[in-house]
């Protein structure tokens, strides 16, 4: 691990003359010391957060929890964006995304606020922890089997594994078809990767999604959100699902990935649960590490520095967590007092399903590849170099070469690896199909493929 920067190595542009900037290599290489260089200005000092883009960063525990649960002072309309509002943030800015106003729980406050966040708690409320982990395992199964039978016994975690594995289980909550399914998961993954367009596929799936639902509802969060007494439009449960999706499935990625690497790591105490893996990554390396943008509504002190009305204010949820000044008591605090699920009226509604999905989803890793262990030691792998989120680059695995067969062959007669063809291993065997002309030929996206697999088909 690195160590923090000191008085000679100041980053470019501190708070004395410029701000920090929390983007680039430099920062990505090393953000603990850039967290612990900005501690010295107080709970909070100016960054740029993207290019000629200035917010306050919270850096405090304390203070973060102060404005997190205060809305009186600090709400998150981000149309109350001053900079932006006179035409001083770059119209291409990568900040844009991020932080723009959309019609969603998370920009809004006061009684919208109360309105679409209960609609989404109470249809997350009817999700079945049992039949949830279910998912989660039945999608690492799938994942799990178009690696683990590869010759060479070795696979990437973050590309194989954790990144699709919360995109499938998200379009299983959601009810989605196969077909609509695959754009949901192309769009929300082009997005993240700044493909063109990416939005317009999202947009364009989740409005036949809900369109279906109209006209079939069923047992999913799509319907019970338009079911609820809060009575949502059709354009305000497209942007619920577009936040849940957006705000779990990467952070999800993120857990999971950072956990697997520390469970696997050769420094991890053994015999200690996953649960605790999943604990310290949340702690240590918060999935989101800065956001959570806020908007004083008067001029607030933190800490002798004078926060302007309507400039932004970002949580640190990751140098929060990790703030010196909790190292004396973090022993006696609940292992759920991170941040990084935020906190106060916005923090996150799906809390309790995130951390049930990255148990499952380390555990099966774990359980189908019982002697599978890191190739690279935990304090030498990379971290990606967004100021937004801690998630590592890759994570590479070894193991004995292995089948998993599909849950569809579970639940019958047991099949040798040439006929579990459903399971797309890399070696590009394929098992004997059907030939009736209504048989899936595992053709479609990853969804399409996915539920294919799940039929043993």
């Amino acid at each position: 691990m690195q160590q923090p920067l000191d008085a000679q190595e100041i980053p470019p542009g501190c708070p004395a003359h410029g701000n920090v900037p929390l983007y680039g290599p430099a920062f990505g290489a090393d953000p603990d010391g850039h967290y612990a260089h900005l501690r010295s200005f107080g709970p909070s000092a100016p960054v740029d957060i993207a290019p000629d883009v200035q917010v306050e960063l919270i850096t405090s525990y304390d203070a973060a929890l102060y404005v997190l649960q205060n809305p009186a002072s600090f709400v998150r309309d981000s149309r109350r964006w001053k900079a932006l509002n006179e035409g001083r943030v770059p119209a291409d800015s990568p900040a844009l995304p991020m932080m723009s106003y959309r019609p969603n729980a998370l920009f809004s406050d006061g009684a919208a606020h109360a309105r679409l966040r209960q609609a989404v708690t109470d249809s997350l409320a009817t999700v079945n922890e049992l039949q949830l982990v279910r998912q989660t395992q039945q999608s690492a199964d799938y994942l799990i089997s178009r690696f683990s039978s590869e010759p060479r016994g070795q696979a990437e975690v973050m590309a194989d594994y954790a990144q699709p594995l919360p995109l499938l289980v998200f379009s299983e909550l959601f009810g989605c078809p196969p077909e609509i399914g695959d754009r949901v998961i192309a769009g929300i993954s082009g997005i993240f990767e700044g493909t063109p367009g990416a939005d317009e596929v999202l947009g364009g799936a989740l409005t036949e999604l809900i369109a279906l639902k109209r006209r079939r509802p069923a047992a999913d969060l799509t319907t019970r959100l338009m079911e609820h007494p809060a009575q949502l439009t059709d354009e305000e449960v497209l942007h619920q699902l577009v936040t849940l999706l957006s705000g779990g499935t990467a952070p999800l990625t993120a857990v999971i990935g950072t956990s697997s690497a520390l469970y696997l790591d050769e420094e991890w105490q053994s015999g200690l649960p996953v649960e605790d893996a999943i604990a310290q990554s949340l702690w240590n390396y918060a999935p989101i590490a800065n956001y959570a943008a806020h908007y004083p509504i008067h001029d607030v002190e933190l800490g002798g520095r004078v926060v302007r009305a309507n400039d932004p204010v970002l949580i640190s949820f990751a140098a929060a967590n990790t703030d010196p000044k909790l190292t004396e008591h973090r022993q006696q605090l609940s292992a759920k007092a991170h941040l990084a699920f935020g906190a106060g009226p916005h923090a996150c509604p799906a809390k309790d399903p995130a951390f049930v999905i990255a148990v499952a989803a380390v555990e099966a890793l774990l359980n189908r590849l019982p002697d599978v262990e890191m190739r690279v030691p935990f304090k030498t792998l990379a971290w990606a170099p967004s100021p937004w989120s801690r998630s590592l680059v890759t994570v590479p695995i070894r193991f004995s070469p292995r089948t998993v067969p599909s849950m569809a062959a579970g639940r019958g007669q047991p099949q040798t690896p040439q006929q579990q063809g459903g399971a797309e291993q890399h070696s590009g065997a394929q098992a004997p199909r059907s030939t009736s002309s209504s048989a899936p030929q595992h053709k479609g996206g990853m969804f399409s493929r996915f539920l294919a697999w799940t039929r043993g088909e």
